[in-house]
């Protein structure tokens, strides 16, 4: 019996020490996972200061590549060095590639529906030169340039479309 009594009175002397050490230990834990919650948050918000410049410089970007290849841009700026329509199709084109490769670097900062969005639009416009270049095939450069520029002047252009998902997608960063 006396040992009986004996456990009992072990076991009221550490109950106090395992309750406050299951609370130290809940304690602790929670603590330190908040500690390591607030520090990914400013880890996360100083890096956000860093990137969201870059990336609005790369929507800044593709905003201007979505206006130099718009169509009723690129045809005023781009006139035809020659009457050869398979020429001027040539140069159109290239200078829609060659715009492309020069942001081609600026999809890491974009989302990639809105990167998707814009290569869509540079194959559209390349598609509708093509067509045009088809249509105008016996005429000459310049009357393919005005076949263009007539069917772009009331209608959407893949560049517009393109620029309403681009400045959608930035007004999301704010």
């Amino acid at each position: 019996m006396e040992e009986a009594t004996q456990i009992i009175s072990y076991v009221a002397y550490l109950l106090p020490a395992i309750v406050v050490g299951v609370i130290a230990y809940y304690f602790f834990k929670g603590h330190t996972a908040n500690e390591e919650g607030r520090r990914r948050y400013l880890i996360q918000k100083e890096a956000q200061n860093k990137v969201l410049p870059m990336r609005l410089q790369a929507y800044e970007r593709m905003t201007l590549f979505l206006e130099r290849i718009d169509p009723n841009k690129l045809l005023i700026r781009i006139k035809p060095f020659a009457d050869e329509v398979d020429k001027y199709e040539a140069l159109l084109i290239k200078n829609i590639e060659q715009e492309f490769e020069h942001n081609l670097t600026q999809q890491i900062y974009v989302t990639p529906e809105c990167w998707n969005l814009i290569n869509a639009a540079k194959n559209a416009t390349i598609h509708v030169i093509r067509q045009g270049a088809m249509h105008e095939k016996d005429n000459t450069a310049d009357h393919m340039r005005e076949w263009l520029l007539r069917n772009f002047m009331e209608e959407i252009t893949p560049s517009q479309k393109a620029m309403v998902y681009l400045k959608k997608e930035v007004s999301e960063l704010y």
